[in-house]
């Protein structure tokens, strides 16, 4: 770090090198923090994520540490899990001695090594939350809640994040995902009369928790019912889930009206090149694509879950139907094409009322509040976790 630079460090721990909607919420964060302390993010590998967080102005520092994954829900990967965290957590711990930080800001539950290690090195630390984990067994998310009982405040992304939390929920601070505007040049006004084919798209993970194999399963229904539609899938997949972006492909084998685009760093691309914007989640925390399409101005169709119902009100600013359901996705977006005027001018209110609710400045308004809170109470005593009412690359030895 710079070593002229006299402001205190808070380090910002993250899951993962990629660039999703978490991903790019982290380049939100150091936005808002870097113009106040000195910020150095800890990935477990270089990446796409790498150079925004730079460019925002952090350092990042690759430390690995392990994350928690379905592949570790077994005996055996228990154990594993267990002799990889013994393995980095005095690495974690080094870190934050030799850093002197003044806090410790983890961007997910999936890393609770961080919170272990903050505690070893007598740093106070945050964890913000952006999961929803409400269909796992009670043990298991309670399971995923302890480890928040080393933080000394706690901030969710939406009501839902709150609510699978149980108690600890109910106590942590919601603020919602701060989403940037594009610049003007970046955004296309979508089209006035709709020529065929018209263009649906989908941006995010390929993953069953995204619903992509019922996006492909309601346009197959759209196009069986005689609209000529096509479907753009913009994403990858986690390493370790290959075997669902076979299912999908095989799914959508022989239709040439299905794209894999793979994964793509500019959101905006996608949509000026979209009619139609789905969010078909069976499990969306928040939903920051949902916000990121109606800043560019395209009707949305999203699922009724989670976060999502925070963001979209069905009729006023984009159209809601049940989750995991390919016929009521296909209605939603047949609703839109019928009446494509109205969707046009929904989708106008649509972006004034993102702009309003989500935008950029009000969230790093209040997460550097939170923060600020964090660092003075670093002479106190560590407790539970307290919450206000209100929301180069190098390897690290």
């Amino acid at each position: 770090m710079d070593e002229g630079d006299e402001r205190s460090v808070v380090v910002l721990a993250h899951p993962s090198p990629d660039l999703y909607g978490s991903d790019r919420m982290l380049v939100e964060s150091v936005r808002a923090l870097a113009a106040e302390w000195r910020v150095l993010v800890t990935l477990p590998a270089d990446g796409p994520l790498s150079e925004p967080l730079r460019d925002a102005g952090a350092e990042v520092v690759v430390l690995p540490v392990p994350v928690l994954r379905k592949a570790y829900m077994s005996p055996g990967g228990v154990v594993r899990l267990a002799a990889a965290s013994l393995r980095a957590l005095p690495r974690a711990v080094r870190l934050l001695r030799r850093t002197r930080a003044a806090a410790l800001y983890v961007n997910t539950v999936t890393i609770p090594l961080w919170l272990a290690a903050a505690r070893l090195a007598r740093v106070p630390a945050l964890c913000h939350v952006h999961e929803a984990e409400e269909g796992v067994p009670r043990p298991v998310r309670a399971a995923l809640a302890a480890p928040l009982r080393l933080a000394r405040s706690v901030l969710v992304n939406s009501r839902a994040s709150a609510a699978a939390l149980g108690p600890v929920g109910r106590r942590a601070q919601i603020v919602y995902n701060g989403v940037a505007e594009p610049d003007p040049a970046q955004v296309t006004e979508p089209r006035s009369v709709l020529e065929p084919p018209v263009r649906v798209t989908l941006v995010g993970r390929l993953s069953p928790r995204k619903g992509s194999d019922v996006a492909v399963r309601a346009v197959r229904l759209l196009r069986e019912r005689g609209r000529d539609v096509t479907l753009t899938l913009v994403g990858d997949v986690f390493s370790g889930y290959e075997w669902y972006e076979e299912e999908l492909r095989t799914l959508a084998a022989g239709d040439p009206s299905v794209e894999f685009a793979g994964f793509r760093p500019s959101v905006w691309e996608s949509f000026a090149a979209a009619d139609v914007a789905i969010v078909p989640s069976r499990v969306e925390p928040f939903g920051n694509v949902a916000v990121e399409a109606m800043l560019a101005g395209r009707p949305v169709v999203a699922s009724a879950t989670q976060g999502l119902v925070e963001i979209v009100t069905d009729g006023e600013n984009g159209v809601l139907v049940p989750p995991d359901d390919p016929a009521a996705l296909a209605d939603g977006i047949a609703r839109l094409l019928d009446d494509w005027d109205g969707a046009l001018a929904m989708a106008k209110r649509a972006r004034e009322d993102a702009a309003r609710r989500f935008g950029e400045d009000r969230y790093h308004r209040e997460l550097r509040d939170a923060v600020r809170v964090l660092v003075g109470s670093r002479t106190a005593p560590v407790s539970d976790v307290t919450t206000s009412d209100s929301p180069r690359t190098q390897s690290s030895r």
